[in-house]
């Protein structure tokens, strides 16, 4: 195989003649061996280099992902455990008369039918109440109600709290808001106070029930929901229809199933069950022994007229229980509501001309009479704003809408170095 010479005293080896390009080709294959694998290795590394930039690039998208979805699995959370602690519904509207029974047998039938429902009833009459039943009863009642007052948002930023914004979408839009539409997705969305939206919202919330998708302030990525709408309101919308404060054509479409909440002035003999149900509840949470009402005492609050309805009842036994002093409550004359006499408003408050019967002046003359008693303050533990139950900046505009003056000469008061300054 191989031939020896002798050089210079050294023997060499070398291989002879026939054998030289066998071994040169098993010399090049080993060359060819030890070189693939550090190509190998190099081909290798610059695969996870090219992932790992891949990775780099897809992360800041992966996590804002993955935070838009804990976020709104958080919020999800909050609204589904409102539910479950809610989940009776027809446990916590009480009475049984007549009025109420035909409201609720509507709700039954109205529950399962998956098409928009429009609630109309007088300022704390017990609309979400309604709207809570109704999703409790529907296809829905698995998913979130998500709750939206109208009137309580400012008019800047409706949009954003329907539809959601991106970041950088205006000057305070630090970062990415699901709107109350993406989060009602597959559930149902609670419109209260619907008359209030300004008209150009109202468009995009008709786009939004026409075709099911909308836009996020400052994006142009449209998002597809698929929301079951239950609006309420107080106002006549018919009449706010024919003066242009509100869309016809977004009025028919919440319009398809109306429910009427009765005012607690129609449904009286259900008091005496809602006076010892709100008894027992406030007695419990307050830690007082009041167990019973006195007669007199429930004859007063049957045959007073609740021009807020459930709520301003709820306030008065709840303040009852507080101020009471044994196990019956008995409302004196400073804790009993003000009776129709001592509520008459001043003549300038009340335009006679206008139909008394429709909701806006019942609201209107309700307001006024709150107002009276308070002595026209608005803000504060003690003013018609929290009598009402509704933010002083809702109630002033509220005010405006229904154009409610004070009469010029009990609206000023005495201020100090002499100047005259406004309670509100």
């Amino acid at each position: 195989m191989f031939s020896e010479s002798i050089e210079n005293g050294h023997r060499n080896r070398y291989p002879r003649s026939g054998e030289q390009p066998r071994v040169r080709e098993e010399l090049d294959q080993k060359v060819a061996q030890r070189t693939e694998e550090p190509a190998a290795a190099n081909r290798g590394l610059k695969e996870e280099i090219l992932k790992e930039q891949s990775l780099a690039a897809e992360n800041p998208k992966a996590y804002e992902g993955i935070a838009a979805l804990k976020a709104r699995s958080e919020i999800e959370n909050t609204y589904l455990q409102d539910e479950i602690r809610n989940q009776h519904n027809f446990e916590e509207i009480l009475g049984n008369s007549p009025e109420l029974l035909k409201l609720l047998d509507r709700v039954e039938l109205a529950a399962p039918v998956d098409t928009n429902v429009l609630i109309i009833g007088e300022t704390g009459a017990g609309k979400e109440l309604i709207a809570r039943a109704i999703h409790s009863r529907s296809a829905r009642r698995n998913s979130p109600l998500v709750k939206v007052n109208c009137g309580a948002i400012p008019s800047g930023l409706v949009e954003s709290e329907l539809f959601g914004h991106v970041k950088g979408a205006f000057t305070s839009a630090s970062e990415r808001r699901i709107g109350r539409f993406e989060l009602a997705n597959n559930g149902s969305l609670f419109l209260d106070e619907v008359g209030e939206l300004p008209l150009e919202t109202q468009v995009k919330l008709l786009r939004v029930l026409q075709e099911h998708e909308f836009e996020p302030v400052g994006s142009n990525r449209t998002i597809k929901v698929n929301v079951r709408i239950i609006a309420a309101t107080n106002r006549d919308l018919a009449k706010a229809v024919q003066s242009g404060g509100f869309r016809s054509d977004l009025y028919y479409r919440l319009n398809v199933i109306p429910l009427r909440v009765p005012a607690l002035r129609d449904r009286k003999s259900d008091i005496p069950q809602l006076v010892i149900a709100f008894l027992q509840q406030s007695a419990k949470r307050m830690g007082k022994s009041v167990q019973s009402v006195s007669p007199e005492t429930m004859r007063l609050l049957v045959e007073y007229s609740w021009p807020g309805n459930i709520r301003e009842l709820l306030n008065v036994i709840e303040r009852g229980v507080i101020l009471s002093k044994g196990s019956v409550l008995k409302l004196g004359a400073d804790l009993l509501p003000i009776e129709a006499s001592d509520m008459s408003i001043v003549p300038e408050a009340i335009d006679e001309t206008k139909n008394s019967d429709s909701l806006e002046e019942v609201e209107r003359q309700h307001i006024l009479r709150v107002l009276k008693r308070t002595g026209w303050v608005i803000s504060g533990p003690s003013g018609a704003g929290a009598i009402l139950d509704i933010h002083p900046n809702t109630l002033r505009s509220l005010m405006n809408r229904l154009r409610i003056r004070r009469a010029l000469q009990s609206h000023i008061v005495s201020g100090a170095h002499g100047r005259e300054r406004a309670i509100f």
